[in-house]
């Protein structure tokens, strides 16, 4: 078994769009959204064990080890597959904590993903989505990969081939609870399935967009700063929010008018993950 395993990558992804169509009896909400990857990610290097121990540095403020999802995933794993070996996993944080952007569940994808490899465990890429499906609905999309419309409650996944334009990202200072924009009375449930939706761009919204702006005023300060540049949108329930540029030069000169207060960055958009490529090296 090889002893290490380094730079693996866990991108971001966008929603350009996210409708919601309706609630069902257990509580969750029927989605339909589209997810694409941008290549701005945190990265993941693991050390293999000769016990079962899982470690994970450094501590990230807020979040007790046990409670994050890459330990999580880790610990899945080696259930799932009786596995005797651990791993030491170092982790490399750029991406913001709970702006929309799936970075703990594209952690735990990765985690999945090279964990797999490393301790030889030869899950197939089905299993492995359904193993990540127990952890959060977004998992599975980092597993597999590819761009993708999302229906149910985001867990059902049909691969599509869009434009890669350039992003320019907004992360405003401030954490929007995604439990309270779903329990919100405002909130949009009735929004119709759309067939092939990634042909109707025209079509794309976002049903929490105007839950989350009542709610957090630098969120709906940001978007409209952004829109003043490009065609801007939140991504999932914030509390980032997007620009579409046609070039990365666009991007930066909107990027370097970005206010103190926020954070941003400027990515391309990805249909195939890096993971993907990445899994493919030695």
């Amino acid at each position: 078994m090889p002893t290490s395993s380094r730079n693996w990558p866990a991108p971001a992804k966008l929603n350009l769009f996210l409708h919601i169509n309706g609630r069902r009896q257990d509580g969750y909400h029927e989605l339909q959204s589209l997810f694409q990857f941008v290549d701005h990610c945190d990265q993941l290097h693991f050390r293999a064990r000769r016990d079962d121990g899982i470690t994970l540095s450094p501590a990230i403020d807020g979040v007790a080890n046990d409670d994050n999802l890459i330990v999580r995933a880790a610990r899945l794993l080696q259930r799932h597959c009786d596995c005797p070996f651990g791993a030491d996993i170092e982790l490399e944080k750029v991406l913001p904590m709970g702006g929309g952007l799936g970075g703990g569940s594209s952690n735990a994808a990765t985690t999945l993903v090279a964990l797999n490899r490393l301790w030889q465990l030869n899950l197939s890429e089905d299993e492995l989505a359904e193993l990540g499906l127990s952890l959060g609905a977004d998992v599975p999309v980092f597993v597999r990969g590819l761009a993708a419309v999302a229906d149910g409650v985001g867990e059902i996944l049909r691969p599509v081939e869009i434009d890669q334009p350039w992003y320019l990202v907004v992360a405003p200072n401030v954490a929007v609870s995604t439990a309270e924009i779903f329990q919100a009375p405002e909130l949009t449930r009735n929004s119709p399935k759309l067939a092939q939706p990634e042909l109707r761009p025209s079509q794309w919204h976002n049903d929490c967009v105007g839950a989350v702006i009542q709610r957090y005023g630098q969120v709906a300060n940001a978007l409209g700063w952004l829109i003043q540049y490009a065609p801007s949108q939140m991504t999932g329930t914030g509390s980032c929010i997007f620009g579409t540029f046609s070039s990365q030069e666009e991007a930066l000169v909107a990027l370097a008018d970005l206010p103190d207060e926020w954070r941003g960055f400027v990515a391309r958009g990805c249909n195939r993950s890096p993971l993907l490529d990445r899994a493919l090296q030695p």
